[in-house]
């Protein structure tokens, strides 16, 4: 921006630029003085404030006048005293914007329906927060441990995260994982069972067409959601899974985004206790990656049951009544 940043005109250029927080980013070091690198949050009585920085060997060095740097770095001439550049940050939220909080309320509660780290970042302009364990999903959160299947199931799905490679082949071969999820017609969602093996790729199909059956049986018509891998290799397996399966509700869909943006629909109901979960044996397990997620080594589960929760509440929740309602 500063490369185009120039004028002829007698109007002196500068640059005035908005963005949400990200921890990651080049901004949030930019900004660093304006920002209580603790909590995140932006220091109220720095917002505003003007300072002055100067780059010397792809370092910044930052003063509060221009003076300080022209002695620091020796600049006498009237050029080299136009090297420092002037910069502030000025705190701002969803409060301050006025005509949008008049015509668009709603927006407010849509923000306040985010996971946390989405809702501390776009809500209360975090600079620090980013996903880490326990970020997404706590066991805490559910509403409650059922020892019976609800009877107002209106929608179940088993996503699917497939892998290939056994324990005996890699010993940190990823897992299989399918985790049967159900919408509830009250709107809560239950996880019903969770399937995780290492397996090799022919046990994994038929590992697939086994739970398909016992799904269908027990809950009548359930949807399969699996992954596409890209690629004509990718296209291909889909399509031997489709004559497999053929005579269920099959859904193969290509992923896009990472795991942990994949997740986020999912966690903002979880985290607002609209999750009920089924007593099984495998609860420790799947709660444990919950948890540890996105920073544990297995992530299998979770993107099990982010297809699933997708395909419930977009993928089956679909119509065209839905359309012209």
């Amino acid at each position: 921006m500063f490369s185009r940043n120039r004028s002829t005109c007698g109007v002196k250029p500068f640059v005035r630029a908005t963005c949400n927080p990200d921890a990651d980013s080049w901004v949030a070091k930019f900004i660093a003085w304006w920002i209580n690198q603790e909590t995140g949050y932006p220091i109220k009585e720095r917002s505003g404030v003007i300072r002055w920085f100067i780059r010397r060997e792809e370092v910044l060095h930052w003063a509060d006048t221009p003076e300080e740097l022209w002695e620091k770095f020796d600049l006498n001439t009237k050029e080299e005293r136009q090297e420092p550049k002037s910069a502030t940050f000025i705190m701002s939220t969803i409060y301050d914007n006025k005509v949008l909080m008049k015509h668009d309320p709603q927006y407010l509660a849509s923000l306040k329906a985010m996971p946390l780290v989405e809702r501390e970042r776009l809500l209360y302009g975090n600079w620090k927060i980013k996903p880490s364990a326990g970020t997404f999903f706590q066991r805490t959160q559910i509403g409650a441990m059922l020892t019976a299947v609800p009877d107002d199931l209106e929608a179940v799905c088993r996503g699917w995260d497939l892998a290939a490679t056994d324990k005996t082949e890699n010993e940190s071969a990823a897992f299989t994982a399918g985790v049967l999820m159900g919408r509830r017609k009250n709107g809560r969602f239950v996880v019903l069972d969770v399937i995780n093996q290492q397996l090799r790729a022919g046990d994994v199909r038929k590992l697939v067409l086994q739970t398909a059956r016992i799904d269908h049986n027990k809950y009548a018509w359930v949807r399969q959601r699996l992954p596409q891998d890209p690629g004509q290799a990718g296209k291909e397996q889909a399509q031997s899974y489709l004559s497999m399966l053929a005579g269920f509700d099959v859904k193969i869909v290509t992923e896009s985004g990472d795991k942990a943006t994949r997740a986020e629909p999912m966690a903002a109901q979880w985290q607002h206790g609209q999750f009920d979960v089924m007593v099984g044996e495998w609860n420790d397990m799947y709660f444990n990656q919950l948890e540890s997620f996105p920073d544990s080594r297995w992530k299998d589960m979770v993107d099990a049951s982010s297809s699933a929760f997708n395909e419930l509440t977009l993928g089956m929740a679909f119509n065209i009544d839905s359309l012209i309602s």
